[in-house]
Formats: structure tokens, C-alpha cells, sequence
């Protein structure tokens, strides 16, 4: 980079010419700049273009290796965003292609359902197109090919092809939305509508006629005016401005024929009591819910309605904590029949639950509508949204979801994000490939579970001092106290036998390493493994 001084004929001012050769760019800037200019003011603007050229340099490159031709900013893309992945197909047990799934075939049978009716896994928008990598202690470390570093609608359009490509070829029917995510907020509600709008059209010309909407939100958390919360916030403006995002993306959801809407309220809670009149907030955030449950029959949309429990995180205490706190709100509310739960796993590890125990308590209450499916690291104490891989939690979160008789018109969707050091395109495939293969390796041991019987036959010999006939009249609600005391005296101290819960462990244990037999053709024949 070299500073070329010149002055044209009777005149007073001096053109600094900026000549710049860079990997990226060559040419020139001309400045123009008075003569009474201070060559240390000369000197302190180029330092600044200096920061700024070095800036430029170490922006993160928007092209793939691969292209032919310039990226455009118009939002069209040439070819494939991910060229040399095909479509992702079931290769069995043995296989060793991480691009390949190993456990879920999609229309294969077991207990009398599809797998992929019994999984109806979706893609989370989010995670997979939004997500950066970028940490509290750390900027972002993924910068797909396709994105221009603009919020632009254009982008947006770009990311919205790239989903459903993306869909495609891992062979699921479902994805999740944020409204914010999707589309670009602008200055007004109206032209953030408009925003949303264009993108939407995009993409219901590309979801087809196999591909929709397992659910959509409205985002009420991220920007500055829902720091007080939004259906919980003290000021009544927020309040409206909330209420009219929310009855946007329920439009938006019910158009794409989307079957379930969702609630996180992340900052639906407080963070001091003193300075919080709880009472208010919860009557405030019944009143939101009410609304939107009248709005959803006044528009048609035959959709679930989902409130997803979080204790905390980024509220110091969320009013859904957990799913008995939620299940107890909704009834107060009379909301119990207009609503259902989504549970998230990582959330169940939040409030002190297993997932298992969370989803146990949402079907006994006959509100278990849909599951976000991810984990926490055990070592960590907050919301890290990684990809369940551990087999027999997923075994006991499938307990759960045949106990139900599945999940439609929910399902599970993967709200998890790659780590900060995962990176490749590739590995956005690799790690729904592994929580869908986690997922099906659990139902395939419920179904030997069931097969078995062992286990169950255990649960029913703990209880089955109950199926006698005082047992019936206690659960028919026939027992009074007096009644109770008489059996009692009359059958003196009760034998209590043991639980057995280290057996009960073990014949669960037994399902996770007893895989059937598979064949695994090598060039020497065929070698019959236990795996």
C-alpha cells in the first residue's frame, strides 16, 4: 500500500491518492484533503484505513471453495449448498459411513407404527442456519459458504433454500421456526411483517406438499424491549407489540400448515422479587394466553398449542419451571384443554429432573404434546443444547412416547447446535444422523423391552398387593380412614418386600447391549456378529 501525492493546476487543494494492492482487492482511493491538513492527521487517517483494510482481510470468506463465479448478494445461489452429500439413506448396524444411518430405517415397522411416524423428527432453523458458534467468552467460529454477512432479506431467502435443501437430503418432513430468525426485524412492525411475509412465500413455494412446519414462535426474547419480559412485562406497550408479533407468527405458522405453535417464554419470570409483583405478571401471562388460544380458533388454525417449561436461564427464575409448575398454571388458568407441553430434555436437567421424569409427568397429565430433543453436559450448569447420543436415555425417553401411543401431531425436534469447534458443513448431516440413529436404537430396545416382559412383569408384582379387592376400593375412592384402621388392626405389621430395583436395572441394561444379530458381508464371506 503506497500514499501518491498530487495537486492540480491554481488550485488550493491536495488529492492524496491511495494506491492499494491486497490478495483481494487492487486499486485506489482517492481523498481529497486541504492543504492546511497536519501531516500527522495524514498519518492518523491512513492508521485508520490500515484497521480498516486489515478488518476487511480478516473477514471470513463467503464463497465456496468450489465457485466458479462471484457470490451475489441478490440471493440467488448457482448449484447445491451442499454440493458432494447426497441423499442420506439407512445402511444398517454394520455400516461405517458416518454419512449413512446406522439404526433409523424410516418405514420400517415396530409396534405396529413407521419409525418415522413414531419420530416425526424436524429440523430446527435456528440451530442449523443461525447458529455461529459465537459464545459469551468467544466470537463465532462457523461461516457457512452460502451467508454474505448481511440480515438481509435476501439472506434470508438464500438461508431458507439451503434449508430446505438441507432437509431434503437428510429425509425428514418437519422444521422449526423463529419468526426473527427466518426474517430480518426492520424499523416498523408493518415492513418487519412485510419482511416476514416474503420470506414465507419463499418458503411454502419450497416446503412442496411433504414438507411443513412441525411448529412456529414468535421470538419474545432477544430484543431490548422484552428485557422486562414480553406477556409479563411491566410496560403495557411491550405487552401489545408482543401480542402483535405472536398473532403474526401464528398466521404465518397456519399458512405453512404448521401443526403445533410454541411458547418459550424465556423472559416470562424475574430475576428479584423486590421489585416484582409476581401475582400480576402470572394474571398478566394468562390473559396472553387466553388471547392467543381465542386467535387460533378465529383464524382456523387446528394447530396445538405448546408452552415449553424452563426453570431459569436467562430470567433468574421462568414461571414454567418445570412441567407439574406449567401443568399446575394451566389449570388454574382454565387453560389445561387449550394447551399441551413441549419438553426439552436439557430443560428437564435445568429444573433438577431427568427427562425421563418430565415426560412421565406431562403424559400422567395427559398434556406430553411434543419433545425437543437435545441434552445437557452433566459437568455444566446451563442450556447447552447438544445432540442426544446416550442410548439409554433415549431408551427411556421412547418409554415414554410408546407409553403415550406417540407424539403427533407433535414430534421431536432437534433444538441442538453443533459444539463451537465443530465447524464443517458436514457436520450439521453427522449430528442429526447420530440423534436420529440415538433415537432409534431406543425404540428398537422399548420394542424388545416389551417383548421381553420382564420388566414390566417386575412393576406389576411391586404393586400387585393392589389389584385385591381392598386395593380397587382404595383406587375407586371407596376406602374411608375408618374403614382402613380396621384392616389394619385386623392384619397387624405389614410385610414389605423388597423393590428390586437393581434387577429392574439390569433387565433395562440388558435391552441397550442385547442387539440382534447382523450379518456384516466382508470379502471373505459373511461373519454373523453380536453386536
Amino acid at each position: 500500500m503506497v500514499t501518491e501525492h498530487t495537486s492540480q493546476p491554481n488550485s488550493k487543494t491536495t488529492h492524496n491518492r491511495l494506491s492499494v494492492k491486497l490478495p483481494f482487492f487492487e486499486g485506489h482511493f482517492d481523498l481529497k484533503l486541504g492543504v492546511k491538513m497536519k501531516s500527522r492527521e495524514v498519518l492518523a487517517l491512513f492508521l485508520c484505513l490500515n484497521v480498516f483494510l486489515l478488518g476487511a482481510i480478516a473477514e471470513p470468506p463467503t464463497c465456496p471453495a468450489d465457485a466458479n463465479n462471484e457470490c451475489s448478494h441478490s440471493g440467488d445461489w448457482e448449484g447445491e449448498f451442499f454440493p458432494g452429500i447426497n441423499k442420506i439413506v439407512y445402511e444398517g448396524p454394520a455400516s461405517k459411513n458416518p454419512l449413512a444411518f446406522k439404526w433409523y430405517n424410516a418405514n420400517e415397522e415396530i409396534l405396529g407404527k413407521k419409525m418415522k411416524d413414531w419420530m416425526r423428527f424436524s429440523v430446527a432453523f435456528w440451530h442449523t442456519f443461525r447458529g455461529t458458534g459465537g459464545d459469551p467468552f468467544g466470537a463465532a467460529t462457523k461461516y457457512w459458504p452460502w451467508e454474505d454477512g448481511t440480515n438481509s432479506v435476501a439472506m434470508a431467502k438464500r438461508r431458507m433454500r439451503a434449508n430446505f435443501e438441507f432437509i431434503k437430503k437428510l429425509g425428514v418432513e418437519f422444521w422449526c421456526f423463529h419468526d426473527r430468525d427466518i426474517a430480518p426485524d426492520a424499523l416498523t412492525l408493518e415492513e418487519t411483517n412485510a419482511n416476514l411475509d416474503a420470506v414465507v412465500a419463499l418458503a411454502k413455494e419450497l416446503q412442496g406438499t411433504k414438507i411443513k412446519p412441525l411448529w412456529g414462535t414468535a421470538q419474545l426474547f432477544m430484543h431490548p424491549r422484552y428485557m422486562h419480559g414480553a406477556a409479563t412485562s411491566s410496560e403495557v406497550g411491550v405487552y401489545a407489540y408482543a401480542a402483535a408479533q405472536v398473532k403474526k407468527a401464528m398466521e404465518v405458522t397456519h399458512h405453512l400448515g404448521g401443526e403445533n405453535y410454541v411458547f418459550w417464554g424465556g423472559r416470562e419470570g424475574y430475576q428479584s422479587l423486590l421489585n416484582t409483583d409476581m401475582g400480576r405478571e402470572l394474571d398478566h401471562m394468562a390473559r396472553f394466553l387466553q388471547a392467543a388460544a381465542a386467535y387460533k380458533k378465529k383464524i382456523g388454525f387446528n394447530g396445538t398449542l405448546l408452552i415449553e417449561p424452563k426453570p431459569q436461564e436467562p430470567t433468574k427464575h421462568q414461571y414454567d419451571w418445570d412441567a407439574a409448575t406449567s401443568a399446575n398454571f394451566l389449570r388454574k388458568y382454565g387453560l389445561i384443554d387449550d394447551f399441551k407441553l413441549n419438553i426439552e430434555c436439557n430443560h428437564a436437567t435445568l429444573s433438577g429432573h431427568s427427562c425421563h421424569h418430565e415426560l412421565e409427568t406431562a403424559r400422567l397429565n395427559g398434556i406430553l404434546g411434543n419433545i425437543d430433543a437435545n441434552t445437557g453436559d452433566p459437568q455444566v450448569g446451563w442450556d447447552t443444547d447438544q445432540f442426544l447420543t446416550d442410548i439409554g436415555e433415549a431408551t427411556m425417553v421412547m418409554l415414554s412416547v410408546v407409553k403415550n401411543g406417540g407424539l403427533a401431531p407433535g414430534g421431536f425436534n432437534f433444538d441442538a447446535k453443533l459444539r463451537r469447534e465443530s465447524t464443517d458443513v458436514e457436520d450439521l448431516f453427522i449430528a442429526h444422523i447420530s440423534g436420529m440413529d440415538t433415537l432409534a436404537r431406543g425404540l428398537r430396545n422399548v420394542a424388545k423391552l416389551i417383548a421381553d416382559g420382564s420388566l414390566t412383569e417386575l412393576v406389576r408384582k411391586r404393586y400387585q398387593s393392589f389389584d385385591t379387592e381392598i386395593g380397587a376400593q382404595i383406587e375407586a375412592g371407596k376406602a374411608d380412614f375408618e374403614y382402613l384402621e380396621k384392616k389394619a388392626m385386623e392384619w397387624g405389621e405389614p410385610k414389605v418386600p423388597s423393590a428390586k430395583q437393581e434387577l429392574a436395572e439390569m433387565l433395562f441394561q440388558s435391552a441397550l447391549f442385547f442387539i440382534q444379530s447382523v450379518i456384516l458381508r466382508t470379502t471373505q464371506g459373511c461373519i454373523e456378529l453380536c453386536v
